[in-house]
């Protein structure tokens, strides 16, 4: 699809997309998402200053999202060599700020060395290198110095999700806010509405030390998606 194709689909947007060009493009794909309700004073210490916890019918989420990271380019240009695909795993909460139903990271994952240095960089994100592999049903990834492992074997179902309102809550976000030093960024993001279908979990094993109290092997909601072709916007930036 065409960027400006995309950019026409808007209609599933929570609020309108910058005026101004966008000027990256990537693809989110072959995602696995999975989704725990926590009590919102468990995820409020992690935020920092000026973001607000979004919460839904009294309750906080908090998801680990597994995907293809393909085809990263800045507009008009060729994919960045060395860079542009890998596999990626974040684990994110739901925020508000500006006015914005957003997400910010507590964690970022990447399967290539490169990428996570260079990505880390420009985009002030939490990036940081694990082992990982993966197939059409096993995802794995192991980090020695967090002690985070992360191993899913699956099996894709045909039938797409009928979304409830949670459901379009924890996937319909199009901005990001992440803080870094003495500032918080701002990322615009859009694409068309994630297509989703189910999943049978075959096997779960997540150990995530520092998020243990938060995400387990028995999580409340999962989605699956083939993935999406994302247009960006440069980061604003604020003083916290």
């Amino acid at each position: 699809m065409k960027a400006k194709d995309i950019l026409k689909q808007k209609e599933h947007r929570p609020f309108e997309y910058p005026s101004r060009s966008w000027k990256f493009y990537q693809e989110w794909n072959n995602a696995v998402f999975l989704h725990w309700e926590v009590t919102p004073e468990l995820i409020k210490s992690l935020l920092p200053k000026n973001i607000e916890l979004n919460i839904i019918n009294g309750k906080a989420w908090i998801s680990l999202v597994a995907f293809d990271m393909n085809n990263i380019c800045a507009r008009s240009l060729p994919k960045i060599p060395h860079i542009s695909d890998f596999q990626e795993i974040n684990i994110r909460v739901y925020i508000t700020c500006n006015g914005k139903p957003s997400v910010y990271f507590l964690s970022m994952e990447g399967s290539r060395k490169s990428s996570c240095k260079v990505l880390k960089v420009l985009s002030k994100f939490p990036y940081r290198y694990s082992k990982m592999s993966r197939n059409k049903s096993i995802y794995k990834s192991k980090n020695d110095i967090f002690n985070d492992r992360f191993n899913i074997e699956y099996e894709l179902k045909n039938e797409s999700i009928k979304k409830d309102k949670t459901d379009l809550w924890l996937t319909e976000r199009y901005a990001v806010f992440q803080d870094y030093k003495k500032h918080i960024f701002e990322y615009d993001v859009h694409h068309v509405e994630w297509p989703m279908h189910n999943i049978e979990i075959k096997n779960l094993e997540i150990d995530y030390p520092r998020f243990n109290h938060l995400i387990n092997n028995q999580p409340d909601k999962i989605h699956y998606s083939s993935g999406v072709q994302v247009l960006t916007w440069d980061k604003l930036k604020y003083k916290i």
